[in-house]
């Protein structure tokens, strides 16, 4: 009963930390809102189209535009560059780290634009995903750095250090979140959605912890997300291509760890698994069927969970919702878990 009470007097401070990162996610929301039908013009004149007679896997019935990644990476930066030296007026309001998200952001939304173009190899998606993974790692300060340095051990307050494995297992995390991102990405809505539940989730745990530009980046995400989900959602007037899947789930990748620092060592694992909860499981049992029948897992077919559901007589609407509901389920479980841990 008395951590109820505790948690209690700290509620008005845990509100009052949402300001910033409420506003910075509205400048992202209107941006993103007002440039995804330029970005869609853009799209047709420059033939960054989604055909879907090029395979069966495709949803839509229509050519759909695939660029909307650009109209969200400029609603999350501009609302960053925007809302940022408010909040810090006094002190550094662009970290290394955050300088090297939204620069390595911007090469993988552009290379995102030419796959959606040239349709890169499963091979070249890798070596640009890890290359991303590593480089980021590089940008540190004593505001933070983007790297898993340790793992905490299940059910007590120890860490393992990584040492010598640091820098490849964060990237292959950071690859891991990203690609995850790009193939759930398969329904109009759905990994736009997904993104913007992540996103919050993140917000509302770096609010409690005391970690305000996380919180800022994150509302920015979340907000961006919002904004394109207005274009994006059933019947979608744009996809958000490989450059969207690449910069939100490079992004929230990034947002984990950094978020990660000030949580407590049995809870560190928990929040990929929750957090990115329905990507992670949908791409789990891919790869397993994959496997079991014999054929390679980067080749492109239906058995993802939204054309399960899909097959099983759900509409588009109905698909993304169940989804929705399954990843709001995870990210609130995992906020409980950490507001009522530390009271």
């Amino acid at each position: 009963m008395d951590s109820w009470f505790i948690l209690a007097e700290q509620t008005p401070k845990f509100w009052g930390g949402f300001r910033f990162p409420l506003a910075t996610g509205l400048v992202a929301l209107l941006i993103t809102w007002g440039l995804t039908p330029v970005v869609r013009k853009l799209a047709f004149q420059y033939g960054a189209v989604d055909d879907p007679k090029r395979d069966d896997r495709r949803i839509h019935k229509e050519p759909l535009p695939r660029w909307g990644g650009v109209a969200i990476f400029i609603g999350i930066a501009v609302a960053i560059l925007a809302v940022l030296p408010f909040a810090y007026p006094k002190t550094t309001a662009f970290p290394p780290y955050l300088i090297g998200m939204l620069l390595i952001g911007l090469l993988l939304v552009v290379s995102g634009m030419l796959d959606d173009l040239f349709q890169y190899s499963a091979k070249i998606q890798l070596l640009m995903l890890l290359g991303a993974g590593i480089a980021i790692q590089f940008f540190s300060s004593p505001l933070g750095q983007i790297q898993i340095k340790t793992i905490g051990v299940p059910f007590t307050d120890k860490y393992i250090p990584l040492l010598w494995a640091t820098i490849p297992l964060t990237a292959i995390y950071i690859f891991i979140v990203t690609k995850t991102m790009d193939t759930i990405d398969g329904v109009d809505g759905l990994a736009s959605g997904i993104a913007a539940i992540s996103a919050s989730t993140l917000m509302v745990i770096a609010v409690y912890e005391g970690q305000p530009r996380v919180a800022i980046i994150a509302g920015a995400i979340a907000g961006a997300c919002m904004g394109f989900l207005h274009h994006n959602y059933n019947p979608a007037k744009i996809i958000m291509g490989t450059g969207g899947a690449y910069i939100l789930g490079f992004m929230l990748a990034c947002l984990s760890i950094v978020g990660a620092v000030k949580t407590a060592a049995a809870l560190t694992l928990l929040i990929p698994m929750f957090v990115f909860g329905v990507p992670i499981m949908d791409a789990i049992q891919v790869v397993i069927r994959r496997k079991l029948s014999g054929v390679p897992i980067t080749q492109a077919d239906k058995r993802h969970l939204h054309h399960q559901l899909l097959k099983r007589g759900l509409s588009q609407r109905q698909t993304v919702w169940v989804l929705y509901l399954a990843a709001a389920a995870l990210c609130g479980t995992l906020i409980f878990i950490i507001l009522t841990s530390y009271v």
